[in-house]
């Protein structure tokens, strides 16, 4: 009988450790979403020291911290695991999970966003950015209907950067730059000579004497050693390049909320942070350069700038011409655009 008795109660203990085990698994198995490390690819395609991969570590390390370790960021700069212009289309595909790419790489795919690219004269990346940001944001554009827009942000405005010295507008007559995106027109209206060339071969192509020089946000100067090529700068405040961090929105959709909550969270506050650390990055990429390249910046007369503001003024009118043409409030763009520019210009520290 006794037995008996211990052999029962053991069933009974075993029946207990099991059903509680069965327990402990129904209830991971209720949860997966909120208990698994969900990792992500963000892809990315300058080099890692520039300010696009800077602000991705930043953002990937927000997201992991602010998730409380939910998700994980494998970031892969410098085009590792895809290449700039095949970005976007990498995302919405799945190839990569995030991506950064620039708009104005592939001319007319993105109508609205073309809108900040055109020369505003804007005075730094920080507005520029908050600019694009609120155009997004308001507007939500079909141009990404196929992903989800995390963050938004520009270069700082461009300048012409030359291996020899221009003292006025009429400098630029002829002068042979390496230019890309909309920057090309620009230049083409100001009287240059637009070359295009991958950056990568713009160094080679400035000692060489093909080009006498290239335009471009000025950061480059220290992050890619151009002032040693460069030693002039001609300070324009001409036209940016607008940048999108998209997501393939299957994955985002699929994503626990908490986090969600997260990465819409940083929407804005990834475009003010990025806008703010470039311009500063500037600043330190002109001390530098001042200092060890004995690099120089001018800039042009009141006349002259008047001047140019005139010469690229109509590229906003054949702007509001084309889009209007594709359905787009173009009018409403440009003037929301401006007074966006306006708020945001008054409001810099």
């Amino acid at each position: 009988m006794q037995a008996t008795r211990s052999r029962i109660g053991l069933s009974l203990g075993l029946a207990a450790a099991l059903l509680g085990a069965g327990c402990r698994e129904g209830a991971k198995a209720d949860r997966p979403a909120e208990d698994k490390v969900v990792t992500l690819t963000y892809a990315n395609f300058p080099p890692p020291s520039t300010f696009p991969c800077v602000q991705m570590e930043r953002w990937a390390r927000e997201v992991e911290q602010r998730s409380g370790g939910q998700v994980k960021v494998q970031t892969f700069p410098g085009g590792t695991l895809v290449g700039a212009k095949e970005m976007f289309d990498a995302v919405v595909s799945g190839t990569a999970d995030i991506g950064n790419f620039a708009m104005s790489y592939q001319p007319g795919r993105f109508p609205l966003s073309e809108a900040v690219d055109l020369p505003h004269f804007f005075p730094d990346a920080r507005t520029a950015s908050m600019v694009l940001c609120d155009l997004i944001e308001k507007y939500q554009p079909a141009e990404f209907e196929k992903v989800k827009v995390l963050t938004v942000f520009t270069c700082p405005p461009a300048t012409v950067m030359s291996s020899r010295e221009i003292t006025g507008l009429a400098g630029l007559k002829g002068l042979e730059l390496r230019v890309s995106g909309t920057g090309a027109e620009v230049m083409r209206r100001l009287g240059a000579v637009p070359v295009a060339m991958p950056q990568s071969e713009a160094p080679e192509a400035i000692q060489k004497g093909v080009v006498k020089g290239m335009v471009s946000s000025m950061e480059v100067l220290k992050d890619m050693n151009y002032a040693a090529y460069c030693p002039y700068a001609l300070d324009l405040d001409l036209n940016v390049i607008s940048f999108a961090v998209v997501m393939n929105r299957a994955r985002y959709e699929a994503l626990p909320l908490a986090v969600r909550e997260v990465m819409d969270s940083l929407y804005r506050e990834q475009a003010e942070w990025t806008g703010r650390y470039v311009d500063e990055h500037v600043q330190e990429a002109l001390d530098w350069a001042a200092s060890t390249k004995s690099h120089r910046l001018s800039a042009l007369s009141a006349a002259d700038m008047e001047q140019v503001r005139a010469l690229l003024e109509p590229m906003v009118a054949d702007y509001i011409t084309r889009v209007t043409a594709a359905g787009l409030p173009g009018e409403a763009i440009i003037r929301d655009l401006r007074e966006f520019q306006a708020k945001y210009s008054s409001a810099a520290p």
